[in-house]
């Protein structure tokens, strides 16, 4: 059976859940991380020395990185679904992966740390509104995407599970933002699907 470690509060956790839910996999989830602690034994060492959260064990094979875990479980268990049997639509969807982790998470993580994790007393306004200015262009972007199609790779894939929880992250944020209404109707309709309507209900934290 596969393993999950990690607290269901993170984001990269997160995506490891919806995608084994919508692959039907039977799985045990393990708590580890923030305030559970257990990263720095050497069982979790062993498992990934970086002291980070998600890792899966299946079977023998011990992997680490959220999207590299999405897409190999969407590779090994959801060829013609989850990863696309075309090979271009595979590579689309892994696009939009590579995006969410390399451009969308950073532009936007100031303004989620300063508004959930730090004590408003200690709050960087100049540092929220940076991050609020990066974002939105980005979010125009996937709004475009979205524009004449159900999901960023076309039917839904691989590329809308990391996506959807970083924009699920964004719509939970104490904030002023544009409306953005393609994005908005594409997250409604993956919170509507189960996978995602066990997770993205999730306090931000």
């Amino acid at each position: 059976m596969l393993t999950i470690w990690g607290r269901l509060s993170s984001v990269n956790v997160q995506k490891v859940v919806i995608c084994a839910e919508e692959l039907g996999l039977a799985y045990e989830r393990v708590d580890a991380g923030g305030k559970f602690g257990g990263l720095d034994t050497p069982e979790a060492l062993a498992r990934n020395p970086n002291k980070l959260i998600p890792v899966i064990r299946d079977g023998d094979f011990v992997l680490w990185e959220s999207n590299a875990i999405v897409r190999y479980l969407s590779r090994a268990y959801g060829a013609g679904s989850l990863w696309p049997a075309d090979p271009r639509a595979a590579a689309d969807a892994d696009r939009w992966m590579d995006w969410q982790c390399t451009t969308l998470n950073p532009a936007l993580f100031d303004a989620f740390w300063n508004t959930i994790r730090v004590a408003p007393a200690e709050r960087n306004q100049a540092a929220v509104d940076a991050s609020v200015a990066k974002t939105e262009p980005l979010l125009a972007m996937l709004d475009a995407r979205l524009a004449d199609r159900e999901c960023v790779a076309g039917a839904h894939s691989m590329g809308d599970i990391p996506l959807a929880c970083t924009a699920h992250r964004w719509y939970g944020l104490p904030i002023e933002r544009r409306r953005h209404a393609n994005v908005e109707a594409w997250l409604a309709r993956l919170r509507a699907r189960a996978a995602y309507a066990a997770v993205l209900t999730y306090p931000i934290t």
